[in-house]
Order: C-alpha cells, then structure tokens, then sequence
C-alpha cells in the first residue's frame, strides 16, 4: 500500500507550490489528496473542500496557506492524527507552531518537496 499526502493549498496553477507538490509526491508513488477551498481536482487527483473529507488515515499533511489560514486549521490536523505535518517555507510562524504543538501536532517546519529527495525548480 503507497504511502498518503494530504495537500493543503493545493492548486491547478502549475507555477504554485501546492501543485507542484502534488505532481512531485505523485511521481514518487504517494497516494495524493488534494484540499483546497474550491474542492477542485487537481492534476487528475481527487479533490477535497476540507481535510475531514480526505478518506482514511494520512502518514503525511504538506501546509501551503498563510499561516493567518494555516492556524485556522489546526484543529482539522489534530484530528486527522497525520504521523507528521510539514509546514513549508512561509506556512509557519513562532504562534502557529505554538499552537499545533499544544495540539499534539507532530510539526516538521521546511519543504516537503525536498525531503522526497526532489526540487520544487523540477515541476514547471
């Protein structure tokens, strides 16, 4: 069974970190859920309006919203009990991961990208 990512922020903008995050977990073989406000499919993946709606349980979560919008989720990623939330580069602030670790959210700040052995520069 691969691997499940949960993309907050994701877009159909292709010059957008969120959808290149998409594309670049996807060519890794992850199972990719994306979660924007519109509900709207992305790159051929299944859309969601909110992370309570993504189905099953997630060993990933990549943050790509103003950590103003970010903190307003927290409690969705509480609840979802992902093994680890990345929140990447201009996600996070000093009181976001304040809160998300009161919450009991196991934070890593930095690029989600990167750490699958990848560059955001490769997905144009």
């Amino acid at each position: 069974m691969s691997q499940t990512i949960a993309v907050l922020g994701a877009s159909n903008d292709r010059g957008k970190f969120g959808n290149k995050c998409v594309r670049a977990y996807a060519s890794r073989g992850w199972t990719v859920y994306p979660v924007n406000l519109k509900g709207e499919d992305v790159e051929g993946h299944k859309g969601y309006a909110k992370l309570a709606d993504v189905p099953g349980e997630l060993d990933r979560i990549s943050v790509y919203l103003h950590p103003s919008i970010g903190i307003g989720q927290l409690e969705q990623i509480a609840a979802k009990d992902a093994k680890e939330v990345w929140w990447n580069p201009g996600a996070a602030d000093s009181e976001l991961l304040a809160k998300a670790s009161e919450l009991g959210i196991r934070s890593v700040p930095g690029c989600s990208i990167v750490d699958i052995g990848l560059s955001p520069s490769q997905f144009r």
